[in-house]
């Protein structure tokens, strides 16, 4: 790919960032019938959302219907960038709004929610057999590489360090980071070139790049990363409409670029919620669920890191986070799945606050 071709996909994809950006009337959806699948088939009935999702009225399931309708209120008084905000509990959708003229067959970027997708790629390939576990160098999975800025502590960096966002590459956050990938003709190559800021293992930095190691050893691994996400991941769920965009060597992104809708997102959920398990199939082992979704590093703010899932000590929960709002929030003790997108500039504070004062007190039993 030439340079120039290089840029000019870097503009598409920021001309297309923009577009989302223009405002749009608040309005609010609700699509929950008034009927719920629930009513007709019995709220304890065992389904998995393969199809598509049930719905349930919220008393059926032991929530507040009002604590619901007043979250969905509280979005549009509060002028909450959100496009969509979803409630499901015991698997049934006991609250779903879309806001700004979105409906549930808009599919739209998840940002770093993609991250734990990756994660999950990286589990399944190691319950196959295909990764030897996480203490492994990166450089044991992608041997013959030579790097910049060679150095002892990058050659000690694991698949775990990685994971957990402890690789102690100099990388700093954020869109000048991620134009340089984007220039790249190798992008795990530079990442593997930059320099070490630090002894991996011992100081978080979230890095978006980094994430795309993981997808690149997926790659290595498999022969065909995108074929065995299909096969092993988003075919079980019945995740089908997708789109992953990928580097100039046809690996997915594996810190951003899924497109999805909000109740295909909400399927990984439920996967981890129900520790890999989907309709009689250990799509991921229950062991690399509790190993992604424990606590393995503090980070610069309140939550605490697993692999590439936020953890949320509040509830004992954990999330998938991406820029702007995007959020599967899933907290076991209560079989509470939330998901929303947006374009939210404050990212994911409000977001919390509605979890926080409406959607969790809403659960009564």
């Amino acid at each position: 790919m030439t340079k120039i071709f290089r840029i000019l996909i870097l503009l598409a994809l920021l001309a297309g960032a923009l577009a989302g950006c223009q405002p749009a009337s608040q309005t609010s959806t609700p699509s929950t019938p008034a009927t719920s699948t629930a009513d007709q088939q019995g709220a304890t009935s065992p389904y998995w959302p393969t199809q598509d999702w049930r719905t349930s009225a919220p008393e059926q399931q032991g929530m507040d219907a009002s604590l619901l309708a007043q979250a969905a209120e509280k979005v549009k008084q509060a002028s909450i960038s959100l496009f969509s905000l979803l409630v499901i509990r015991n698997g049934y959708i006991v609250s779903e709004t879309y806001f700004q003229g979105s409906g549930a067959g808009r599919r739209s970027e998840v940002y770093s929610v993609t991250k734990s997708f990756t994660s999950t790629l990286v589990g399944i390939a190691i319950d196959q057999g295909l990764i030897d576990g996480v203490k492994p160098t990166v450089a044991n999975f992608l041997p013959g590489r030579t790097y910049k800025n060679d150095d002892p502590r990058k050659q000690a960096m694991t698949l775990e360090n990685v994971l957990t966002m402890n690789t102690g590459l100099d990388w700093v956050e954020g869109d000048p980071s991620y134009q340089k990938l984007y220039m790249s003709p190798d992008w795990a190559g530079y990442m593997l070139d930059l320099p070490m800021a630090a002894q991996p293992g011992t100081l978080f930095n979230y890095c978006s790049g980094c994430t795309h190691l993981l997808s690149t050893i997926v790659q290595a691994k498999s022969g065909d990363a995108p074929t065995f996400a299909r096969k092993n991941l988003f075919e079980p769920l019945g995740i089908t409409g997708y789109r992953w965009d990928t580097d100039n060597r046809n690996v997915p992104i594996g810190g951003w670029g899924l497109q999805l809708t909000p109740r295909e997102m909400a399927r990984l959920g439920y996967l981890i919620l129900h520790n890999g398990q989907w309709d009689g199939r250990q799509v991921v082992s229950s062991a690399w669920v509790q190993a992604a979704t424990q606590k393995h590093t503090g980070t610069d703010g309140n939550l605490g890191y697993g692999y590439q899932w936020w953890i949320y000590d509040k509830y004992g929960a954990y999330a998938a986070l991406g820029r702007y709002g995007q959020t599967i929030f899933v907290v076991p003790n209560l079989n509470l799945v939330i998901v929303t997108t947006a374009l939210s500039e404050d990212n994911h504070d409000r977001i919390f606050s509605l979890i926080d004062n409406y959607i969790v007190p809403a659960v009564k039993e």
